[in-house]
């Protein structure tokens, strides 16, 4: 069957993946040791909820390759530290070629450091906040093929978790962007059935201790 209808295709190691790294290499790495992987560092998971917002209206490969101008920009995305940012470091930032110069994303990443260690401080931590929200099995499809796939832009529970970021105070968390993050974090094994890495990903959170 044809891509478009399985949503994948084959690599030159004659392994079958998901479809949207295009065989690209930097890409295809990235969907192979990163995407669908369950992360709890507090640091990693900001970075990550950060770049999906910025992402918005753009290819995640374009801020993919940007990455390591982001983390150079961002101070490792210690949220801490960039909490700390001032309009001087914004005026800096929009002057950074190597970044998405939005001035309101730029805005919303130092909101929400702010707004993080907030969240840090009633939850206990990031990790713990978000893993409290992994769906259950009952509330994921029983199969996750391609036309399944192509159905989950959002969801009740990245709806639910964008609505309480907000009431929080974060921006740039609309639900979209949230289920994004959701599958970027391993909060949700969206590997299509048939790519070889869905059963990995899927042993790796089986092992995966969820913080609390």
């Amino acid at each position: 069957m044809s891509e478009e209808k399985t949503g994948l295709i084959e690599g030159a190691d004659g392994k079958t993946r998901c479809f949207w790294h295009a065989n690209l290499p930097d890409y295809m790495t990235y969907h192979d040791r990163e995407w669908g992987r369950p992360v709890s560092d507090d640091r990693r998971l900001f970075e990550k909820l950060c770049l999906e917002g910025f992402q918005s209206g753009l290819s995640w490969l374009t801020i993919l390759r940007k990455r390591e101008n982001f983390r150079e920009a961002f101070d490792g995305f210690d949220f801490k530290r960039v909490a700390r940012f001032t309009e001087e470091d914004v005026d800096r930032l929009l002057t950074n070629p190597g970044i998405i110069r939005h001035g309101g994303k730029i805005r919303s990443t130092i909101n929400n450091a702010r707004r993080a260690i907030e969240l840090c401080e009633k939850e206990g931590s990031l990790a713990s906040y978000f893993w409290r929200h992994e769906p259950s099995p009952e509330e994921r499809p029983q199969a996750l093929d391609y036309a399944t796939l192509r159905t989950l832009g959002k969801t009740d529970i990245s709806t639910r978790i964008s609505k309480d970021l907000k009431k929080r105070g974060w921006t740039f968390v609309g639900p979209t962007t949230v289920y994004a993050f959701m599958q970027a974090m391993g909060l949700v094994n969206d590997h299509i059935e048939g790519c070889h890495f869905r059963e990995e990903v899927e042993s790796e959170r089986k092992r995966f201790r969820r913080p609390v």
